[in-house]
This record gives structure tokens, C-alpha cells and sequence, in this order.
């Protein structure tokens, strides 16, 4: 069973000791083998190669490396002030309530919220992984992740981390870089009207998504939360975000309703999925981007699949995006268990 590394407060200090840390063992792939992107390859404005920013599952070498056949010709560790890390990117009932997402983010304007939701106590900007890759890997990137369905591509300045660092500066020092990045907007929020000051580049519309009401809701399940803290471990990036991934709660299955409810859900709603997924591997131009027929048809399933959860499944079965014990839903505060550890 995989354990959580053991986390204490000690005023503004965030103490992280790891203890068992799960790591996806039995994976043939590692990032160990890539070369640290040099100084000179970032400034580079003749470069044949892409600059991509990863945040989510991409940071594991199991799923960029070894699902999405990526090979990288170098990588770095960054900060990114004018993004930060969400989890509000609509998955699948039961299974994967949400992906990883980022918002745009004011660096001057950011405050701790009292009783803030675990998944937004981050706020120091975004921390991830660029990856120095080909034209036709980006292509595959952009195909292997919705072809512009889930997320669209946006360049983002970045700055460089030292691996292995403890905490990370609210003000990065340095030169920034510009990376290619995937991200999906939401419409209902007042950070999307852009300013030159976030020195972001092509923003995309967000009625073009499926979103959910509440971008705080949902819980990504373990699995997906183990490939981000895995990647995140295997590039070493610093602990204080380490302690900040670990301390996100998974969404778990409780009851036998639930554990009905995703089996009657999956029957029905994955084999449309995965032909979702196939039509756009087949479709996808040479950017890999999908057609406009199939991302309507895209956007049309997810809500017809989601509305279907909210009027039927849900009071049926229970909750498919939220960890709940009966008929309550786990607070902040309560215990809580992902394998056979628990944490306050």
C-alpha cells in the first residue's frame, strides 16, 4: 500500500519528512537519463525543438515517457508566477473526477483565504517541468490531450529551479523563458479578462469547454494524484510543493452504492470515451489538433454525461466527485485514509 510522507507546521515552515514515499517501482522509464536544459538552449531564438510546460501526470516518466511515447531531448525544473495549479479540469464520475488544470494567477494579488480548500493552499505560483522536445513529440503532446477539446496551448514565461531546492521564493530572481503550456480557461471567472501584466500569450475562449460549477469541488482519484507526486519526486522538485502535492486528498470510493454506481456508469458512459479519444488519434491535424466537428461532439458528451450524473446518478448512488463516508462528505479536519495511512 502506498504511505504518505509525514507533514507538521511549525509557524510559516512547512517540515516535510518522507517516509515510504509511493513511487510507481515496477515503471521501466525514468527521467534520470534526460540532460539538464543548458542556459544557452533556453535563450536560443533559432531552436528547431519546443519548449513544453508539464504540471500534471506529465511529470512522470511513466506517463510522458512511456504512455505518450515522448522522448525529451533535455528538461529543467521552473516557476511560473503567473500561473497556479488547479484540479478542475472535468474527468469521469467514479473514476477520475478531475485532471489537473492552471489558472492565471496575479503574483501582486494572490492572499490566503481562511479555511481555503486543500487543493488551493498553494500560493506561490506554478512549479512543473519544462521539457525541450521535437515538432512531431509536441504534436503527439497536443494529440495525446484532448487536440485542443481539454486544454489549448498558451506560452508562458518561466523561471529555472535548482532540483532538489527545500522552499521556493514568492519572487523568482533570474531571466525568464518562454514555454509552451496547456491550459484551460474558465469562463465564470474574473482572472480570464487579460492584462498585458500576466505576459501571457494566445488566451483562448472558455465557452468552448465543458467546465464544472465549482472548481474546488471535486477530488482527483489516487491514482492520478500518485503519477503527479511520482513525476514530481523523480525530478526532484522542491520539497515545500512536494509536502503541498502530498497533502491533496484523493477521491475514494466509501460505499457499495458508489462502488454500483461507477460500475453502471463506466458500462455505459467509457466505451463512448475511449471512441471519443480514438476519433480524435485518427482526426488530429498535423498540430495535432482535432476538427471542430469533434470537439462540439466532444463538449456535447461530457455535458450529456456529467447532466446524467447530476439528475440520475448522484442521489442514486451517491457522490462520484467527492469523498464521502455515508451520507456526509469529508470536511477539512476530518481523518482520512488513502491505503492503510491516515492523516490528520
Amino acid at each position: 500500500m502506498a504511505t504518505f510522507p509525514k507533514t507538521t507546521c511549525n509557524g510559516k515552515k512547512l517540515i516535510l519528512q518522507f517516509q515510504n514515499v509511493p513511487r510507481s517501482s515496477t515503471s521501466p522509464y525514468s527521467t534520470m537519463s534526460i540532460p539538464i536544459t543548458t542556459q544557452e538552449r533556453l535563450s536560443s531564438l533559432d531552436s528547431k525543438t519546443i519548449f513544453y510546460l508539464a504540471y500534471g501526470s506529465n511529470l512522470s516518466a511513466e506517463t510522458f515517457i512511456g504512455t505518450r511515447g515522448i522522448r525529451p531531448i533535455s528538461a529543467c525544473n521552473v516557476h511560473v508566477p503567473t500561473l497556479s495549479l488547479t484540479f478542475d479540469l472535468a474527468g469521469i464520475p467514479y473514476s477520475e473526477p478531475c485532471f489537473a488544470n492552471t489558472k492565471i494567477r496575479d503574483p501582486l494579488n494572490d492572499p490566503h483565504k481562511k479555511h481555503e480548500y486543500h487543493k488551493d493552499r498553494w500560493h506561490k505560483g506554478l512549479i512543473g517541468v519544462v521539457y525541450e522536445v521535437t515538432p512531431e513529440d509536441f504534436r503527439t503532446i497536443i494529440a495525446t490531450e484532448g487536440g485542443g477539446a481539454s486544454y489549448q496551448d498558451v506560452v508562458v514565461p518561466c523561471y529555472t529551479l535548482p532540483p532538489g531546492g527545500k522552499t521556493v521564493d514568492p519572487e523568482p530572481k533570474g531571466v525568464p523563458f518562454l514555454a509552451h503550456t496547456l491550459l484551460q480557461p474558465r469562463e465564470d471567472s474574473d482572472e480570464n479578462r487579460f492584462s498585458i501584466n500576466t505576459q501571457l500569450k494566445d488566451v483562448v475562449d472558455a465557452t468552448q469547454f465543458f467546465q464544472r460549477p465549482d472548481p474546488s469541488y471535486a477530488q482527483p482519484s489516487a491514482r492520478y494524484l500518485n503519477l503527479i507526486t511520482t513525476g514530481a519526486e523523480e525530478h526532484s522538485l522542491p520539497s515545500e510543493y512536494l509536502a503541498y502535492l502530498y497533502n491533496i486528498r484523493p477521491y475514494i470510493i466509501t460505499t457499495r452504492r458508489q462502488r454500483l454506481g461507477q460500475a453502471l456508469f463506466l458500462a455505459f458512459w467509457a466505451p463512448l470515451i475511449f471512441a471519443i479519444i480514438q476519433l480524435g488519434k485518427t482526426f488530429a491535424d498535423d498540430q495535432g489538433k482535432i476538427p471542430s466537428w469533434l470537439a462540439t461532439l466532444t463538449l456535447l458528451v461530457f455535458n450529456v454525461m456529467w447532466r446524467t450524473y447530476d439528475r440520475f446518478y448522484l442521489p442514486a448512488f451517491g457522490n462520484g466527485e467527492r469523498t464521502q463516508y455515508g451520507k456526509r462528505e469529508l470536511e477539512d479536519g476530518d481523518k482520512w485514509s488513502w491505503g492503510n495511512e491516515k492523516v490528520l
